[in-house]
């Protein structure tokens, strides 16, 4: 089985055709789904948070059978996921996609858990030590896109479970966690 890092990769990956965009319909939904599901699998099991219409994405080609998907193919893949709520296009151009294998939801229950199961409730911390501090290691908060935390913790703070100071940097925002 083919890998890319520590990732395996799906046996359709092998099979030229679905490097292509398909004319069928059906085919093609399937085809669509397939190349969903593998972005999200593999950017959940590496931790990446977005992905470039133009930049060298490992899925998106194999050398092994000599293919590479189209810029279209890309972008019909990248937007099927921003329909379902799975991503968001970065800049007006759609040449860059937030991924969120995790739904913003998702990653706000996250974080109440981390909250939880670090003894943190009625406590404060920087955003920064949320994504990176010893308590986040080992965890799926560590190395979390900082959008995307932010963005959880916004609707976490519109829920009354967070407070959010600004600092005088990026680098010292802080939460303070409420029980």
């Amino acid at each position: 089985m083919q890998r890319v890092g520590d990732f395996k990769l799906p046996s359709f990956f092998n099979y030229p055709p679905y490097f292509t965009l398909q004319p069928v319909r059906e085919t093609r939904e399937k085809q669509v789904q397939l190349w969903k599901e593998l972005i999200l699998d593999y950017c959940r099991t590496l931790k990446v948070f977005t992905i470039g219409l133009e930049e060298d994405f490992p899925l998106f080609s194999n050398p092994e059978i000599q293919r590479t998907l189209t810029h279209e193919a890309r972008e019909v893949f990248l937007s099927a996921l921003v329909s379902e709520g799975r991503a968001e296009w970065i800049n007006k151009g759609h040449k860059k996609c937030l991924i969120l294998w995790m739904r913003i939801q998702d990653w706000a229950d996250c974080v109440l858990r981390f909250v939880r199961d670090n003894g943190l409730e009625d406590s404060v911390m920087t955003v920064e030590d949320i994504r990176s501090g010893i308590e986040s290691r080992g965890t799926e908060l560590e190395g979390i896109d900082r959008t995307v935390l932010m963005r959880a913790l916004k609707l976490l703070e519109q829920k009354g479970k967070v407070a959010i100071f600004k600092g005088t940097s990026a680098d010292d925002e802080g939460v303070k966690f409420s029980a």
